[in-house]
């Protein structure tokens, strides 16, 4: 069965030779588009009306992971004086808020990017780390593990507390679970 079986609803489109490769275990919400060379990996979730554009470098996405509704995930190509490129590599059990921007930049397992964020090219969010709501993470800018950072352009406010870090972490458990549902609801709709 192709990945437009699987995910229906969702446009699923191959560029350049290179095609979306979802794990049969992930979640792509209707109105979502893959673009390109893509990896969703198991249990992830991609919610409602993402945009995931893998066209002209790759996009990883690891275990557990969610997108949010409506944000958009990109990357930039290799290119002379910058040979490694920007993709986008997102761990494992990685929280991406509503309508965040995400492009060419690493976001460690565990880390949050919050409602509206925008982190950028070359950027890193560290394990368990969080961007808050509305912060921007410039360019090359680097988050510590289990630091929140907030503001535009982002700067360190303090170190996370073990109750915040549980709660990312029941967050990622949450959407996991709520995927499973949505996909079984999706379904019911579509037969």
């Amino acid at each position: 069965m192709s990945s437009a079986q699987l995910h229906p609803g969702v446009n699923i489109i191959p560029i350049h030779g290179k095609a979306p490769r979802i794990h049969e275990t992930a979640f792509v919400a209707p109105g979502s588009t893959i673009i390109g060379d893509v990896e969703i990996g198991a249990h992830s979730s991609i919610w409602y009306n993402c945009v995931v554009r893998a066209d002209v470098f790759k996009i990883r996405i690891g275990e557990r992971s969610n997108v949010q509704d409506g944000s958009v995930l990109h990357c930039d190509p290799p290119r002379p004086g910058d040979e490694g490129g920007s993709p986008l590599i997102i761990g494992d059990d990685v929280l991406i808020g509503h309508m965040a921007m995400v492009h060419g930049c690493t976001i460690e397992d565990r880390g949050f990017v919050g409602l509206g964020a925008i982190a950028m090219n070359k950027s890193v969010i560290g394990s368990d780390a969080m961007l808050a709501a509305g912060a921007m993470l410039t360019e090359g800018k680097r988050m510590e593990p289990r630091m929140l950072w907030a503001g535009r352009p982002a700067k360190p406010m303090r170190e996370l507390s073990e109750a915040a870090i549980a709660g990312m972490q029941a967050g990622v458990a949450h959407y996991t679970e709520n995927a499973k549902h949505h996909a079984d609801a999706v379904n019911e709709a579509l037969s």
